[in-house]
């Protein structure tokens, strides 16, 4: 069931947003060689706790932590632990909050140390395919519209968009109808409207869109071990355009 949010409540989600942001700069700051995804928890969780907020993804569907820090050919949902962090890695902090009984959700690519050039030109179009994807946000477009600005930004630049995992609804829970897919054709899909509050989340890797489950029965892998990255905005519809929600 798609939800239409009231002006209230698009307000605190931009309030929470910006907790949010901040939470995950913080973290960015903090990734360096030599730490572990379970450090980044710890400051995920301080951050949390600093702002009087709760983390959204703890126990839902029982997974066990309010991060996720998915390393390498790992696209979305690992736990974080005590696997440390290489020069050369990348690693997505994926993370949700509930301020006010409202949920937001962001995520972002960082790379650990000095990374190849390709790999930085992976993190940097995968961003620049979310940011696509975003100009595209107004009140009577569809998810194929923005599905197609994210697939013609990644397979531009040789790579290719995870299909299995997409973006969603989001505010009142942690997922909600629509599904946002990164890739489709213009035109095609649910039709937005002004008040919706969606999750766009463009998945990108280095080789094919096929996936595996992770070792840690949460997170899921590409197939063919090659680099992922992962980012994701929550945004507000509007009669012109969007809010982005979830900046500080």
């Amino acid at each position: 069931m798609i939800t239409i949010k009231s002006q209230k409540e698009i307000r605190l989600l931009r309030e929470g947003g910006k907790i949010l942001a901040e939470i995950l700069e913080n973290m960015r700051m903090k990734v360096v060689p030599g730490i572990t995804t379970k450090e980044l928890e710890a400051e995920a969780e301080r951050g949390i706790k600093k702002h009087s907020v709760r983390g959204s993804f703890l126990g839902y569907q029982g997974f066990p932590s309010v991060l996720c820090s998915s390393v390498n050919d790992v696209i979305v949902h690992e736990v974080p632990s005590k696997k440390i962090l290489n020069a050369g890695d990348i690693v997505s902090l994926d993370l949700g909050i509930i301020y006010e009984g409202l949920f937001t959700d962001a995520a972002i690519t960082v790379g650990v140390g000095k990374v190849s050039l390709n790999t930085k030109r992976l993190i940097d179009v995968t961003k620049k395919s979310l940011e696509s994807a975003i100009f595209e946000v107004r009140d009577g477009v569809t998810t194929g519209d923005i599905g197609n600005a994210v697939q013609k930004v990644v397979e531009s630049e040789s790579f290719t968009v995870v299909r299995e995992l997409v973006g969603h609804g989001v505010g009142y829970q942690v997922h909600e109808d629509p599904r946002i897919p990164n890739y489709g054709r213009r035109g095609q899909g649910e039709v937005l409207r002004e008040g919706m509050v969606i999750a766009i989340e463009p998945m990108v890797t280095m080789g094919g869109w096929e996936i595996d489950r992770a070792r840690d029965g949460f997170g899921y892998r590409t197939k063919d071990g090659s680099l992922s990255a992962h980012f994701e905005h929550t945004v507000a519809v509007t009669k012109d355009g969007c809010v982005v929600l979830t900046i500080s």
